[in-house]
């Protein structure tokens, strides 16, 4: 298994470990019905003591994605996509509105400026993330979904803006992720956010600073009627 491995702090260990393994499953580097590491593996990997371990996978039990076998090891279970609904709804209209007014500033100023320093490494990696958006058939393309817009952070060559938007990206990945269980149902919908995704993409690449921020200001409202949306019902 080819899995990514994110620095762990001193703060609340095993609720970071448990968000990380979560991470894993979520994203499908660990699939329904494979075994998850042993016990001293993930200490080993994680570099931490047994009892974030254990904590971290008591609280993946807890919320039904995993399942502990007793002497044969953790298994992961089929995730429940429908939970996305959940969190989502845990935001209320002033969250979600409070969110985007902050993504709308951030992100709009992000992508003028990357048209602006971009280079054709930076093109190369938005593009590529753009193309896993188009290519994805399951809720999973959230996940380049958010690389898209962290890749255009980057294009900055600004490590402030891209520290401020990783600051916001707890919140920000489960709007990603509602977003892209609503536009799953919809093929319409799914269009719709690509072309949106190809404009940005473009202004960017051809250094059109104006149109970059007009593109994602426009992209940005759009995904926040369609979180909204789901709030009523």
């Amino acid at each position: 298994m080819d899995l990514e491995i994110q620095k762990i702090s001193n703060k609340k260990i095993s609720e970071l470990v448990a968000d990380q393994l979560q991470e894993w499953i979520e994203t499908g580097k660990v699939q329904p019905g494979e075994k998850l590491p042993s016990v001293r593996e993930l200490c080993d990997l994680f570099n931490v003591g047994r009892t974030a371990i254990r904590d971290a996978i008591t609280t993946l039990k807890g919320k039904g994605l995993v399942d502990v076998r007793r002497g044969e090891g953790t298994y992961v279970k089929s995730y429940d996509y429908s939970r996305i609904f959940d969190e989502i709804r845990l935001l209320n209209q002033t969250d979600i509105h409070k969110l985007f007014n902050v993504r709308k500033i951030l992100e709009a100023g992000i992508a003028e400026m990357a048209a602006q320093a971009r280079d054709p490494e930076d093109i190369h990696r938005i593009r590529t993330q753009m193309d896993q958006i188009k290519e994805a058939k399951t809720i999973e393309g959230w996940k380049a979904d958010y690389e898209f817009h962290l890749a255009i952070a980057k294009a900055t060559k600004n490590e402030v803006l891209v520290l401020l938007l990783e600051t916001i990206s707890s919140t920000m990945k489960i709007a990603i992720k509602g977003c892209h269980q609503i536009i799953m149902e919809d093929p319409q919908l799914t269009r719709e956010i690509v072309v949106q995704h190809e404009n940005i993409y473009s202004a960017i690449k051809e250094g059109r600073p104006s149109e970059a921020r007009a593109s994602v200001i426009e992209h940005l409202t759009y995904v926040e009627s369609l979180l909204n949306r789901l709030q009523t019902k």
